[in-house]
């Protein structure tokens, strides 16, 4: 007699633990793809957690935190003693006509794990050989094993208050913002801390100052809001206010990264700063503060945020665990003063734009623990030595065709060609190569070719090797 739930093997489950995708996310999504191509059909067995975690040599736990998560969307159900199983309410036929592509859509891959393996020069990206995988697997598992019911059926739309709480010590610590848990909002990275104030803040047609050169998808994000970008060269001392004020004297917001400029590294002078709030006070304006690779200085501390100095509540401050732990938990946070807490309630309440709660307990649990601060210090070590390494490199594989500038932080370094080529086939040859340029971060058109390089994903064996590639592919 067959059996009515049948065990199938899935196919090609396999894990690449070089990938900031997390593993039971790669097994989700490996399973999920086989009940939607009806490769694994209703009401078919899945192996068993034990099984499956041996089958993998990964943790029991990161098998049963994607079950989970099939279960939790209808993909399968529990049977208890029978096991988890595809659930049998799936129509094959539905399955398989919602599995078609999609001729008209622009090719893309919905698959985090088949994305491209990443490049050694990749920006936005922290050290995934360094990430604290083991670790991070079992603070999932145990935050998954104990979620009660309660916490499965809604969550606060302000954010996780646990994180929320251990986000606001670190602040006050670290960045010396004095703020509490009511004062912090968890969003989906900083892309979503943009998106909560421009709903909240932001009115279509207003102008809004923003460095040139600087971030192209906060630029972009904020046109998208309806803002008038006003461009603002970047000199030695970060934006220039006083061209700021001439050419925008009625400017909603201002955008900046004071801490660590995007992308030229330069520090926002403290005359300038204090110009600023001066400004945002006296016209009751706004100014979003991104502090961009705060956490990453390797001559001398960290510096402290705008935000504490910002005594009349007109700085909001975005962050974000992107570049310190993982771009693809898309987890960020924003600081909003007394007076606006209401506001922002509002808007986040409708938008909901916070991330998965499972990934907010856990990053709490890493920070409260002392994990995060000791993954901080161990990276600020580690991107010291591989952004050494490749910074001599460079030079000795480039000679003087290559003008290199070393910030004193962050994550990338700054790569300009000496000797005249045709900027038209490096530009090409760069994209290609998936090289990041600084012409992308700027406004109006540019004959600079200036190469962003990032070293996180660059050990310090393999600077030379790698230095060498990118020579051979620029001036063969």
């Amino acid at each position: 007699m067959i059996s009515p739930n049948p065990l199938v093997e899935i196919p090609s489950v396999r894990l690449d633990r070089r990938r900031a995708v997390p593993l039971f996310r790669q097994i989700y999504h490996r399973i999920r793809q086989a009940i939607l191509d009806a490769t694994l059909p209703p009401g078919s067995k899945l192996p068993s957690s034990r099984s499956l975690a041996a089958q993998l040599s990964t943790a029991r736990g990161t098998v049963e935190l994607a079950y989970a998560l099939l279960v939790s969307e209808g993909y399968a159900v529990g049977r208890g003693a029978v096991g988890t199983v595809v659930n049998p309410e799936l129509s094959t036929r539905l399955l398989r006509r919602g599995s078609e592509p999609d001729v008209r859509a622009r090719p893309q891959c919905s698959d985090p794990a088949r994305v491209q393996p990443k490049r050694p020069f990749q920006m936005g990206l922290p050290a995934l050989d360094a990430f604290p995988r083991k670790l991070w697997a079992r603070l999932h598992a145990r935050r998954a094993r104990s979620l009660a019911a309660a916490a499965m059926v809604a969550q606060d739309p302000d954010g996780y208050a646990p994180l929320r709480q251990a986000i606001a010590g670190y602040l006050a610590i670290s960045r010396g913002i004095r703020c509490s848990a009511r004062h912090v909002f968890i969003t989906a990275g900083y892309q979503g801390a943009l998106g909560l104030i421009t709903r909240t803040v932001l009115a279509p047609g207003d102008p809004v100052l923003f460095e040139n050169p600087g971030y192209f998808r906060a630029r972009e994000a904020l046109a998208l809001a309806g803002a008038a970008i006003v461009p603002v060269p970047v000199d030695s001392d970060g934006l220039d206010f006083d061209l700021a004020i001439r050419r925008a004297p009625d400017a909603r917001l201002a955008v900046v990264t004071p801490s660590h400029q995007c992308p030229l590294g330069v520090m926002l002078s403290l005359p300038r700063r204090l110009q600023l709030l001066e400004w945002a006070v006296r016209r009751r304006a706004w100014i979003v503060e991104d502090d961009y690779d705060s956490e990453f200085r390797y001559r001398d501390r960290p510096i402290a945020a705008l935000k504490s100095l910002d005594e009349a509540g007109r700085v909001l401050y975005a962050g974000s665990f992107s570049k310190v732990l993982s771009p693809g938990l898309r987890l960020g946070y924003l600081v909003v003063p007394p007076s606006e807490l209401d506001r922002f309630s509002r808007v986040a309440k409708l938008l909901a734009p916070s991330s998965s709660l499972l990934d907010q307990m856990v990053v709490a649990d890493f920070v409260v623990e002392g994990h995060f601060a000791r993954h901080l210090k161990r990276m600020r070590r580690l991107y010291a030595e591989r952004r050494d390494a490749l910074a001599t490199a460079l030079r000795a594989t480039f000679g003087d065709k290559l003008t290199l500038e070393v910030p004193p932080g962050g994550m990338h370094l700054i790569g300009r060609l000496s000797h005249r080529r045709n900027i038209a086939v490096l530009t090409e040859r760069a994209q290609r190569a998936g090289l990041n340029l600084l012409a992308s971060c700027i406004m109006g058109r540019s004959a600079d070719f200036a190469l962003l390089l990032s070293f996180t994903n660059i050990p310090v064996e393999a600077a030379r090797l790698e230095a060498q590639r990118l020579h051979n592919l620029l001036l063969s």
